[in-house]
């Protein structure tokens, strides 16, 4: 008999108040899981600190040593570098000391070879000499041409 004395209104605040309780489990039940996933995922993250935070750390300071490694490679190429560019400068002044006393003997030898030649075979002083003169030159040209070539094929092997 209550339902049926009961109005519209009143079954409207019923199906509300049930609906309400309804819910209001739901969002208990809810919050109560979300609560444990919270709480989940706390104990992650400290563990995640606790054992990802000195691998870090490792991590850094073997980055530092490398880097520190890396710098002194840096200076031992740089010294090599500078060594060799003192070598380059010793031996092309080296070669420059050298090489017009050697062209100068090889048209030496070159001219009397070919003076002497001349002289043994004609018996003319003076077409020794102009042999010898020519043979000197000639050598001396050649010389140069030879040195010219081989410093173009030794700066063309270091640009390589």
């Amino acid at each position: 008999m209550l339902l049926l004395s009961s109005t519209t209104g009143s079954v409207a605040y019923a199906a509300l108040a049930f609906f309400l309780i309804a819910i209001g489990l739901t969002l208990g039940y809810a919050f109560l899981r979300l609560a444990g996933v919270l709480s989940r995922v706390s104990s992650l993250v400290k563990g995640v600190e606790q054992e990802l935070v000195p691998v870090l750390n490792k991590a850094g300071g073997s980055i530092d040593r490398v880097n520190d490694q890396l710098d002194k490679l840096d200076v031992v190429t740089d010294s090599a570098v500078d060594a060799v560019g003192s070598i380059d400068t010793v031996l092309r002044a080296v070669a420059g000391a050298v090489k017009l006393p050697a062209k100068k003997l090889a048209a030496l030898t070159a001219g009397l070879a070919h003076g002497l030649a001349t002289f043994k075979v004609e018996r003319d002083f003076s077409a020794a000499m102009a042999a010898a003169r020519f043979a000197a030159e000639e050598r001396e040209n050649r010389f140069a041409e030879e040195f010219r070539s081989e410093a173009e094929e030794d700066k063309n092997a270091s640009e390589e």
